[in-house]
């Protein structure tokens, strides 16, 4: 086994006036190098808390989040920045595209947040960009700014620049949220292609017929794991 997420007694409080909410209360998950996990659970259920602490986007409250090896639950919001940039992909429901950018720009732009030893020539970041394009199948629309293509052909865009830094894990938040049917299936057909690869992805998804899909499904409810996993 090679852990690449391991949380123990995780823990996030908040606090309004007199009021806490324990949006996570204990939980304890590993997911190993290779692993295609979902992430369900009710409104309320902490699975987006989990989500951005996962992303490194959070911390917790209490508890210890392990990110390859590594004990990120205390590191400043410019430690948790870093680790985004180079070890996350991410992918969202809303795309989260530059309008006016082509895909291959838009593709581009976390290597642009490179710097020192790291840092790209604009070409190696060009190259790497249609590289990671051709990967999902759009590397004739590379020069097309967003608005000029379909919703799938978004998500494929979304998903290019989320491989674009090679990152050890792929964080999917409802990839097929704003798709019909037929193009979310062909959206999971691009992450089941990328997870024979050798990729992990975790992805949050209220369709159960889309977390029938991956290999494991870990199921919230109230904070905390459920696991007779019945919604």
């Amino acid at each position: 086994m090679n852990p690449i997420i391991q949380t123990r007694n995780l823990r996030k409080v908040y606090r309004m006036g007199d009021i806490q909410v324990n949006a996570l209360d204990g939980v304890e998950i590993d997911i190993n190098a290779g692993e295609f996990v979902a992430i369900m659970g009710p409104s309320g259920s902490g699975k987006s808390t989990l989500m951005n602490i996962i992303g490194c986007l959070d911390r917790p409250t209490e508890g210890h989040y392990i990110l390859t090896g590594e004990n990120v639950s205390d590191m400043s919001k410019v430690q948790l920045a870093a680790i985004r940039n180079r070890r996350l992909g991410f992918v969202f429901q809303s795309f989260n595209l530059l309008p006016r950018t082509s895909a291959l720009r838009n593709v581009m732009l976390p290597l642009v947040y490179k710097r020192g030893k790291s840092a790209l020539a604009p070409a190696e970041r060009e190259a790497l960009a249609m590289q990671a394009l051709k990967t999902v199948g759009l590397a004739d629309r590379a020069h097309h700014h967003p608005q000029e293509m379909s919703g799938g052909q978004r998500q494929r865009v979304a998903i290019a620049r989320a491989l674009v830094n090679d990152p050890v894990l792929i964080m999917a938040d409802e990839p097929t949220g704003n798709l019909d049917t037929k193009t979310g299936d062909e959206i999971m057909g691009v992450l089941h292609e990328l997870h024979q690869r050798g990729r992990t992805i975790v992805m949050v998804t209220h369709e159960a017929y889309i977390a029938d899909q991956t290999e494991r499904t870990i199921f919230l409810r109230d904070g905390k794991i459920d696991d007779e996993g019945s919604f």
